[in-house]
């Protein structure tokens, strides 16, 4: 199973014209000729592929990402999106966000920080591991459970939060050590 976002890039590319009709240099043809879109616009071009052409999620992004690069864009580093992330306000949460993730990839050298958009996630074979600033001044900590869920009463169910099954909301003051027993958990059941 892919882990790296260049190895789930090239399974989706490899199947795209059997699943879509088109090859992925066909699309980015498409989309530069006819969409009359921004090509840096990345859910502009989601959109009308979707819209326009019924193309499922994992080939409009895969579409989007060639399109935008095409025209200069580049995927932001790990530490980009760290960056962005904990500006302003929420730079107080930066030092317990470097932490936690830490502490997860200090569980094994298979564990891997990544990038996306509105946070942090640490893979394994699967993400085990989410971590974004959370709301009213919190470190959110998403937590990917496969079968048995840690006996401890910080741990919710997570809702909608990358794959995290279950969360914890931290203070900016926290101890991030205390959630070593609940990264590991994670970390060994993915």
């Amino acid at each position: 199973m892919p882990n790296e976002p260049a190895d789930m890039m090239d399974a989706v590319t490899a199947s795209m014209r059997e699943r879509t009709g088109r090859t992925l240099p066909e699309w980015v043809a498409l989309v530069e000729s006819e969409s009359g879109i921004d090509p840096l616009d990345q859910n502009a071009v989601r959109t009308w592929l979707r819209d326009v052409h019924d193309v499922k999620q994992n080939s409009q992004w895969a579409i989007a990402f060639e399109v935008a690069g095409r025209a200069g864009w580049v995927m932001p580093t790990v530490d980009d999106q760290v960056e962005r992330l904990y500006a302003g306000p929420k730079a107080v949460l930066r030092p317990l966000h470097d932490r936690v993730v830490a502490i997860a990839l200090g569980c094994g050298d298979d564990a891997e920080a990544q990038s996306r958009g509105s946070y942090v996630p640490i893979v394994r074979h699967r993400q085990f591991l989410a971590v974004a600033p959370g709301p009213r001044g919190t470190l959110r900590v998403g937590l990917r459970y496969r079968y048995d869920v840690p006996d401890d009463e910080r741990l919710e169910p997570a809702k909608g939060f990358a794959q995290a099954t279950h969360w914890v909301h931290l203070a900016p003051d926290a101890d991030a050590a205390s959630l070593e027993p609940l990264i590991r958990a994670a970390y060994e059941q993915n």
